[in-house]
Formats: structure tokens, sequence, C-alpha cells
């Protein structure tokens, strides 16, 4: 592999790997905070994406309207499993805990894939303006470095968010 090959996956490594620190930030949040692994995690990102794919198309909305919209979307849905699965178990076993997560998280997938197929579906080409970038012998698209940036900017969000508000103080709390 030469030194321009391995630019070029790093470059599309830290693009992909950075949506995967998200997910993998908020499974260590929620397990460090209530010590329950949340196997419908990924599943609503998934409603977050379906949200934003409908919100760009149907509406035609551009990115950072969609994007909004998207984060809206999963975090209704969140604080709706919160508030119907896990609540009224709060002083069940651990075990009824994670068999409820397993639960949420196969509702959330058959029922997704029983109303919209399983059939892949691309977000349209003109919501985001891509712009082919090469730095010397490098090429890569504006689509990275936003993925990348965007990344980054909500990475940064959540730690102040965590460090340096009242929610953020009584979530340590309850870890600790």
């Amino acid at each position: 592999m030469s030194f321009v090959e391995f630019l070029q996956q790093l470059i599309n490594g830290l693009s992909l790997g950075s949506v995967y620190a998200l997910i993998a930030l908020g499974y260590t949040m929620v397990y460090g905070i209530i010590g329950l692994i949340n196997f419908a995690h990924c599943d609503i990102y998934m409603v977050g994406a379906y949200v934003g794919f409908f919100a760009s198309t149907s509406l035609g909305l551009p990115f950072l309207p969609t994007l909004l919209i998207a984060m809206a979307g999963s975090a209704v849905v969140g604080v709706l499993i919160e508030k119907v699965a896990y609540r009224p178990l709060r002083k069940a076993s651990s075990i009824s805990l994670l068999i409820t997560a397993m639960g949420v998280s196969l509702v959330l997938e058959n029922g997704f894939n029983a109303v919209f197929t399983s059939t892949p579906r691309s977000y349209p080409k003109n919501i985001l303006q891509q712009v082919n970038i090469t730095l010397g012998p490098v090429r890569t698209d504006s689509l990275h470095l936003i993925i990348l940036g965007t990344s980054i900017a909500l990475m940064i969000l959540l730690q102040l968010v965590i460090s340096r508000t009242r929610i953020g103080k009584a979530m340590r709390r309850l870890r600790g």
C-alpha cells in the first residue's frame, strides 16, 4: 500500500469511525449512568435516519434543518421508550431490564422493516452540496469532512453538557 492510499483510507476511516464513536459514546453513557445495555440504541439511531430521510425527501429541507429534525425525532423516540419500557421497571431485576431492552430493539427493527421494507434508500444528492477536495495526491469530498466535523462538534457539545450543566451534574451523580 502506498502512502497516498494510506492517507486516502485514513480519511475514510476517520469519517466512518467518527459515526461509530458517537454510537459507542451513547452506549457508554447509558451504561455508565444507569447500568443498562440499551440494545435499542442503534435502532433509535435508525429512527433518526428515517426521520431525516423523510424530512429531506418529503419536505425538501436542506442539511441543517434535516439534521435537527432527525435529532429531535431520535430524542422523542428515546424519551418515549424510557417512559413506556424502562421507567416502569426501575426497581425490577437486571435481567428484566435486559430482556426489555432486547424487546424494544426487536420491536423497532421489525416494525420499521414491516412498514418501510428492507429496500435501501439514499438521501437526495442535493441535500448537501458536495465539493471534491484535492490536497496533493489525496482526494476526498466535503461530505467526509462534514461528517467528521459534525461528529467532533457533537462530542464537544456532549462534553460541555456533562461537565457544565445541571443535567450533566445529575447524570454524574447517578453514576457515582
